[in-house]
């Protein structure tokens, strides 16, 4: 089938029979049409379409090594520095196209794919097949060009113990039953972003596993179809209110919706499970790999794509009501400024220092975008609060598109236009404004992107105990030892 059209993506998402709840109610069909996913499933079926557009096809495919025909770069695994730049720029295609906002695009998961496919042998360590078969998954996802989505962690229930003990060990995800057709999975685990337009779920290790007897039963990769008989998702309160792209141009276009995943029994078929019953290698399963490495690269590509966003809206309204010559105001576009460089600059040294890993695979430095993953999440919590700052007062009276088009419009025209625009074009302006900084949609966005890779109190931790400080202690320690 290689790369799908916009189109295709909405039928086949239309076609599927998911189990849905949301706000109270059961949806199980054509749910690209539900208003709570309209919206994004539209914006996803445009970075389809992408794909066949001749402006953006060289950065966003490359041949099939199986059938010749164009699949998503996202797939390409990369054996040079060059590959690396084609999948940052098949990322960065993406990312721009939805301003950073759109957080599982299906380049994001596709690239643990490639590094799991790349680092087949790794699997050999429990059973060859395990890597035979992530390997024919990731050829099966890559030919049909498939979004799949990925649940990690356990509910909340108790979190003073680890997943496998939370109320009697009945709460999160765990296989009850191993068959020689495939294994039985039972439970519940979150969180699922996108799931409900979701082609797969991706049911990967989480990385909480303590390595006794009792997490076996938690200790499990699969791959399953989103309609798979006895899988629910429990979805959210939608974050689009139902205001047009005027009213909410963000989250009419780019709410991702976050799911609840429960396991009724649910039947995994053999060729579906790539790891069973090892918690160790459950815990190692994306850094010895390389998929940690390969997806923080288009995360990066992606968080670039924001704080550039930013950097414009902040300019846009500080031109726009003539506050740009006020020292406080530059110093806020300085360190927007400084975000969007530092971003890049972390990136562009990962892939100078990529080197092949020991299955061959060209592997961003991982230091590198390691500093990445744990500065972004704190320097974007910024974004929004300078948008207010810039702002005030100016976005609680910002009128809607219903209101240009009422009686008010005179009094609109006269008292809220702005230096630089008429009165309409500065509504629009605040609208997005409010959107990206104050609304629900910006709330989630900012949680979002704050624990995207986990607690950022325990990943400084992981930055610290992993980071090769002796280097820098040496030369501490060689100006002590001096006596000139």
């Amino acid at each position: 089938m290689a790369i799908r059209t916009g189109q295709q993506f909405l039928d086949k998402i239309n076609s599927m029979r998911p189990q849905l709840t949301i706000d109270g109610k059961q949806v199980s069909e054509n749910v690209a049409e539900h208003p709570a996913f309209a919206g994004v499933a539209r914006s996803y079926a445009k970075l389809y379409d992408l794909q066949h557009d001749p402006a953006h096809a060289a950065a966003l495919t490359y041949p099939s090594p199986s059938s010749g025909e164009p699949v998503s770069a996202s797939f390409l695994i990369p054996r040079t520095q060059e590959d690396l730049v084609h999948r940052r720029e098949a990322a960065r295609t993406w990312a721009d196209h939805s301003h950073g906002f759109l957080g599982r695009t299906a380049d994001y998961l596709n690239a643990a794919l490639t590094a799991l496919a790349a680092a087949a042998a790794w699997f050999d360590q429990a059973d060859p097949r395990y890597g035979e078969r992530i390997r024919a998954y990731y050829e099966y996802v890559r030919e049909n060009d498939l979004l799949t989505t990925h649940t990690l962690i356990p509910p909340q229930s108790n979190r003073s113990v680890s997943g496998s003990e939370q109320m009697g060990g009945k709460v999160a995800a765990q296989v009850i039953e191993e068959r020689a057709d495939g294994i039985v999975v039972r439970g519940a685990r979150m969180l699922a972003t996108v799931a409900p337009i979701a082609d797969e779920i991706l049911v990967f290790p989480s990385t909480l596993l303590r390595g006794t007897d009792r997490d076996i039963p938690y200790s499990f990769a699969l791959a399953i179809p989103n309609d798979t008989p006895g899988l629910r998702y429990l979805c959210r309160t939608s974050l689009h209110h139902g205001g047009s792209t005027f009213d909410e141009p963000l989250a009419s276009r780019f709410e991702e919706m976050d799911a609840m995943v429960i396991f009724d029994d649910v039947f995994v078929p053999a060729e579906r499970v790539f790891m069973l019953g090892n918690p160790q290698l459950c815990n190692a399963f994306y850094t010895e790999t390389g998929a940690t490495a390969l997806m923080t690269q288009q995360v990066v590509t992606r968080t670039i794509a924001k704080s550039e966003f930013f950097l414009g809206l902040a300019s846009e309204i500080a031109s726009s009501i003539a506050i740009e010559g006020y020292q406080h105001i530059q110093e806020d576009l300085a360190e927007l400024i400084m975000d969007v460089e530092i971003g890049k600059a972390l990136l562009r040294a990962a892939e100078a220092d990529a080197a092949p890993n020991q299955w061959g695979m060209m592997a961003p430095k991982w230091s590198s975008l390691n500093a990445a993953r744990n500065w972004f999440p704190r320097a974007s919590q910024r974004f929004p609060a300078i948008i207010r700052k810039f702002c005030a007062s100016g976005l609680l009276a910002a009128p809607s598109e219903a209101d240009l088009s009422s009686g008010a419009r005179e009094d609109i025209d006269q008292y809220l236009q702005a230096k630089l625009l008429p009165a309409e074009s500065r509504a629009q302006l605040y609208r997005l404004a409010f959107d990206a900084s104050m609304s629900a949609f910006s709330s989630r966005q900012a949680q979002y992107e704050y624990y995207f890779f986990g607690d950022p109190v325990r990943m400084a931790g992981a930055l610290v105990n992993s980071y090769d400080r002796e280097p820098a202690r040496n030369r501490v320690r060689e100006l002590l030892a001096r006596t000139d």
